[in-house]
């Protein structure tokens, strides 16, 4: 005769998350989880997915396993890039987050909340890990979620002298500036095109959807910090190939970047693993050295990996369970 026992789930919504988790709290928590990333204490298979027929579209799933804190799981996701038009976010998904060990669900956690929040995170540990100290003046190309929720994570790492924004739309570029304005802040400068915004900025954070090179090396100024986020697959490039070759080449995690990241296989090809300068979790570690000459132009790539999620997830579940936050439910 089989019996089973009911478990509790906690479904937590993006606005619980929020509540619970704010940038300034996830800036160290994802730190620590790129330095778990860098001492072996994760496993993060490559994230796979499928795409439905005639579309740009992505069903996705990243699974991971972490050290400290003990955590496992998985993220799930659609990306769907014209969801914008629609008022909805372009990453829709949840995390799920089980007992290591004991294999026990514990939470569904609102994704598109979490990775927009963890993957600025993660550009902000980058960001005042390489970026010269006195950097101040930022470029943004891109006005959606990540290039609002990039604003805020860098603007807690560095104090910002100057922000300019560029964007596809001049109109959504005024929107943005309008809405994102902070009491405290430097104005934020529209410009016309994307080589006006970087000239002179010493921190760059590109956060497009696009799938050609937008942003020129020649255009970065000797001594910049540049952040390539929106590409996501070794199909699509941010940045052309003169910025990989004049750079030092950082990125989240080996083992995705040299199977997904395009601006890197596209500029170096077989001779991409040689050009990794190192993770950012090794700079933070001490093994590897980071900025070593103020005229430096350092570049962190960004793919994004389940490690960061899952601290981020492990950290909101936690915080929900003393708060009494998100709603209990019996598998």
């Amino acid at each position: 005769m089989s019996h089973t026992t009911s478990t509790e789930l906690l479904v937590i919504s993006g606005a619980d998350v929020r509540r619970l988790l704010s940038m300034r709290d996830c800036i160290p928590v994802v730190e620590s989880a790129m330095r778990e990333v860098s001492r072996g204490g994760a496993q993060l298979p490559l994230r796979i997915g499928c795409i439905p027929p005639g579309t740009q579209n992505i069903m996705a799933v990243m699974p991971g396993y972490l050290d400290e804190p003990a955590s496992m799981g998985a993220k799930v996701i659609a990306v769907y890039p014209s969801n914008a038009q629609r008022g909805l976010s372009s990453h829709m998904g949840v995390v799920v987050l089980f007992d290591p060990r004991e294999g026990v669900p514990l939470a569904v956690i609102d994704a598109a909340s979490i990775t927009g929040m963890r993957t600025a995170a993660a550009t902000a540990v980058a960001t005042k890990a390489l970026s010269s100290e006195g950097a101040g003046d930022l470029a943004i190309i891109g006005t959606g979620e990540q290039a609002a929720a990039h604003l805020h994570s860098i603007s807690i790492v560095r104090k910002l002298r100057s922000i300019r924004v560029w964007g596809r739309s001049a109109d959504k570029a005024r929107a943005f500036a309008d809405r994102e304005a902070l009491p405290g802040q430097p104005r934020i400068e529209v410009c016309e095109t994307i080589r006006d915004a970087v000239a002179d900025a010493d921190i760059v954070c590109t956060t497009t959807g696009s799938r050609e090179p937008i942003l020129e090396g020649a255009w970065i100024a000797r001594g910049a910090h540049v952040n390539l986020v929106g590409a996501s697959s070794a199909a699509a490039r941010e940045a052309d190939d003169a910025l990989v070759l004049r750079s030092s080449f950082f990125v989240d995690f080996r083992g995705s970047a040299l199977a997904q990241a395009g601006e890197l296989l596209g500029a170096m090809g077989s001779n991409a693993a040689k050009h990794i300068r190192g993770e950012i979790g090794e700079v933070l570690n001490g093994s590897v050295p980071g900025r070593t000459a103020e005229d430096e132009v350092t570049v962190y790539k960004s793919l994004g990996i389940a490690a960061q999620d899952l601290a981020a997830a492990h950290a909101i579940y936690h915080r929900a369970q003393q708060s009494g936050l998100g709603v209990r439910a019996l598998l």
